[in-house]
């Protein structure tokens, strides 16, 4: 079987340790183009690994000859961007938040049906291995049912982990639209609807700007209700130091399960019983700490075997409709529920 010719579009930090290089490790893809609006990051790695270097995404789209791109741009030009590609015939493993808004998710998930592509969305949380394994001790019925939950995505913010440092685009509401709740709290969101196998139907929040500049949150807190009925909340934070806190504690009839909060056992079962399981597993990626995400490979085995995508522009669009309401509630300063 030939490779996977595939481009990224956008090569900022995302592309720089997760895209590119496990794209490059991958021995069923070949990277044959980049793309930014700032042509010395494309160059670097047009030379590091071949291939040709754009300035423009059209130009890369219209020239190349593809099996599917990275959309690792900002977050406003996830859509357009995705749209684009899609209309070309190719399969998009887009970054989330995948849109701005519900109109442009609905958009993305129409154009790839209607070009018989596939879209993915970037959410590498499902990979971590101790949510592998929760999420095993979850479908076992042992625990019974779920009651309430806690999750949380915090660290010290983007100028840690973008190219721009404190000039970050991730600042900016123009290419962001939104802050810490767009850049992780996507990820909790969709992290504890995969996990419960639920979705969110009711969110009250709170989302502030407390101290870094820009135009966007730094801080959000949502409570939220599932379709069974169980509360719970998600938090994020850019403004954590020092370190980051990514952990998820989940209360069921019969135990509370603990992610990533143990540094030593990184999922901890405790039993109504008072038993106690305590599971070692893989590290997890941090901003400090970059490991493979399990989404590349996800993606290309999909593509290789015909498969559908294990994230799809579906699962995207209910987390967007989450943090679209989670935005009105705060503004509104009123409960929102959210249709499916």
């Amino acid at each position: 079987m030939e490779p996977l010719r595939i481009g990224v579009i956008g090569c900022g930090s995302i592309a720089k340790h997760r895209h590119i290089p496990e794209y490059a490790q991958n021995p069923n893809v070949k990277l044959v183009a980049f793309s930014d609006d700032v042509l010395e990051r494309a160059q670097e790695f047009s030379t590091l690994y071949g291939g040709t270097a754009y300035n423009d995404f059209q130009e890369l789209l219209a020239n190349e000859k593809l099996d599917a791109v990275s959309v690792c741009t900002p977050n406003a030009f996830h859509a357009p961007i995705s749209i684009a590609a899609m209309k070309h015939g190719l399969h998009v493993l887009c970054e989330k938040p995948m849109s701005i808004t519900l109109e442009e998710a609905e958009e993305m998930i129409q154009t790839a049906e209607e070009n018989n592509v596939q879209l993915m969305i970037g959410y590498n949380q499902r990979y971590f291995s101790p949510h592998i394994i929760a999420k095993e001790v979850i479908q076992s019925g042992k625990l019974g049912k779920v009651l309430t939950f806690r999750t949380t995505f915090a660290h010290g913010g983007p100028e840690q982990w973008s190219v721009e440092k404190e000039n970050s685009w991730f600042f900016s509401k123009k290419k962001a639209f939104i802050g810490s709740l767009g850049d992780l709290g996507v990820h909790k969101i969709d992290l504890i609807t995969w996990l419960l196998d639920e979705k969110i139907v009711e969110v009250s929040a709170l989302i502030a700007t407390l101290q870094k500049p820009g135009d966007v949150d730094d801080n959000a807190a949502i409570v939220a209700k599932t379709t069974s009925g169980a509360i719970g909340t998600i938090t994020t934070s850019w403004t954590h130091v020092p370190g980051e806190d990514n952990s998820t504690t989940i209360h069921f009839e019969n135990g509370t399960m603990r992610l990533i909060s143990d540094p030593e056992f990184p999922l901890i079962v405790e039993y109504r019983d008072s038993s106690v399981e305590k599971h070692g597993a893989e590290a997890v990626s941090t901003n400090e700490v970059q490991l493979n995400s399990g989404v590349i490979d996800a993606f290309v085995e999909a593509l290789i075997n015909n498969q559908p995508v294990p994230i799809t522009g579906q699962d995207g669009l209910n987390s967007i409709k989450v943090v679209l309401a989670a935005l009105q509630s705060s503004e509104e300063r009123k409960t929102i529920p959210i249709a499916y």
